[in-house]
């Protein structure tokens, strides 16, 4: 690999050279496996199938748990009418609006979509008849019981008011109709429920949800099984429409399910670099990583960092050893059910431990305000090996927030990740010092 493709930029080309040369780094060779996965040939290299995997529904059910209040949210809402003619067409807000109409929504998460959604089903059931009127599909069981548990809130003083899961695991007699004013559930057990087995008859649907889209569209079956249940509803029900994200593939999924929409999107805060310091350390193996982040942690004084690794197996063996350095330290990682993931967050959050040691799966959506470094023990990519400047945005724009400046640490143990650092600050256009954690006077510095 030529020195010039990985150096940083062209006055620390020479220098760059020299570090690397003295360190004897290891070319590796990238080569994706049979699922696309990044795997290093050389003989110190983690296997890829200890790689987290993004698991959307876990994250937002994490999301869910995490959340006791709403995102504190100043963006331009955007409204779009499906008729330009319309005396609403102008509306920027819920109450203009004059639901119900089919809409489809987009947010992020802790923005109250729930809410949103749950209050117009409210609003459509007639107690006095006893049967379903209102049907929400929710991606995964423990989802649908998170949505179920709002409904219950926000319905408490509507006694009459009714509520079924339609979950795998919950048996009804067959031939039998059920009673129940509201369902909620997952998609492959609606569609038994409404075709197969009708327990609800889907032509007398008043209001019909689909939550978390971008959720449901990542899960196998789940699409078509939406769309067959669209397919029986009357024309004149409500159709609803929510998702988090808002890629083509969920704005493909929602045009066939919701006809004649309204949207409503709420821009996302544009996360910036400016207000980050970004260095990065020359290592040449796992150990000298560990040791160079030891000596940042003994020249600078830090209320609270998130450090990031690629694999389950590396942040376990980094909290490890920084347990035995003394460090207060919490471990996130995939093998955890959410609800334990959640308590290590609320722990953190809580300052009981200084150190959250994650992969990146895991960290999705944590803000927490006294964080004040970020450490990518090993610098994010996607499953082809090319730089991941999303989640390197996401990663380090942790620490800029809340009017704070921010420090973010890069460690680099190879050309490949030397390459991978410098297409990342050609991305944002924005220098990544390098940083010579040897030298106590130069990381104290860094701090100031």
């Amino acid at each position: 690999m030529a020195t010039d493709s990985w150096a940083l930029a062209v006055d620390q080309q020479e220098a760059a050279a020299e570090s690397f040369s003295n360190l004897h780094l290891k070319e590796e060779k990238i080569k994706p496996d049979a699922n696309g996965a990044v795997v290093k040939t050389n003989a110190n290299a983690e296997k890829a199938d200890e790689e987290e995997k993004e698991d959307r529904a876990a994250q937002s059910l994490l999301n869910k748990l995490i959340r006791s209040n709403l995102v504190d949210n100043t963006n331009q809402v955007e409204v779009l009418q499906r008729d330009p003619n319309s005396p609403l067409y102008s509306v920027k807000s819920f109450e203009e609006l004059r639901l119900p109409q089919n809409l489809i929504a987009q947010s992020q998460s802790g923005t109250g979509k729930t809410a949103a959604f749950v209050l117009a089903m409210l609003s459509q059931v007639e107690p006095a008849n006893r049967y379903p009127q209102c049907l929400c599909l929710s991606p995964t069981y423990e989802l649908a019981l998170q949505t179920g548990k709002v409904i219950e809130q926000m319905g408490k003083f509507y006694p009459e008011l009714k509520l079924a899961y339609a979950v795998r695991g919950n048996k009804l007699e067959r031939g039998q109709k059920i009673s129940e004013h509201i369902v909620i559930g997952t998609p492959g057990t609606v569609l038994d429920w409404c075709s197969k087995l009708k327990f609800i008859d889907p032509k007398k649907i008043k209001v019909f949800v689909l939550d978390e889209a971008d959720v449901m569209i990542a899960t196998q079956g789940h699409q078509d099984q939406s769309i067959r249940i669209q397919r029986m509803l009357p024309r004149n029900c409500q159709m609803l429409l929510f998702s988090a994200t808002f890629e083509d593939s969920v704005w493909k999924f929602a045009q066939k399910v919701v006809p004649d929409p309204n949207i409503i999107k709420l821009k996302r805060e544009e996360e910036t670099l400016d207000t980050i310091k970004q260095y990065y350390v020359l290592c040449n193996s796992r150990d000298e990583k560990f040791q160079a982040l030891c000596n940042i942690y003994g020249a600078i004084t830090i209320a609270q960092a998130m450090i990031f690794c690629h694999t389950r197996k590396t942040a376990s063996w980094l909290a490890a050893e920084l347990s035995k350095e003394g460090h207060q330290v919490a471990l996130l990682s995939g093998e955890m059910v959410v609800e334990q993931r959640a308590a290590v967050i609320e722990r953190f959050r809580e300052g009981k431990e200084k150190v959250l040691v994650t992969t990146n799966v895991c960290a999705r959506g944590i803000d927490v305000e006294q964080v004040s470094v970020v450490i990518n023990f090993d610098l994010p990519v996607d499953k082809d090996g090319n730089p991941d400047n999303e989640t390197y945005l996401h990663r380090i724009g942790r620490t800029g927030r809340f009017g704070k400046r921010g420090l973010a640490v890069n460690m680099v143990d190879s050309k490949h990740s030397m390459n991978i650092l410098n297409r990342i600050q050609e991305h944002f256009n924005k220098k990544i010092e390098r940083l010579d954690t040897d030298d106590l006077d130069e990381i104290e510095k860094i701090a100031n």
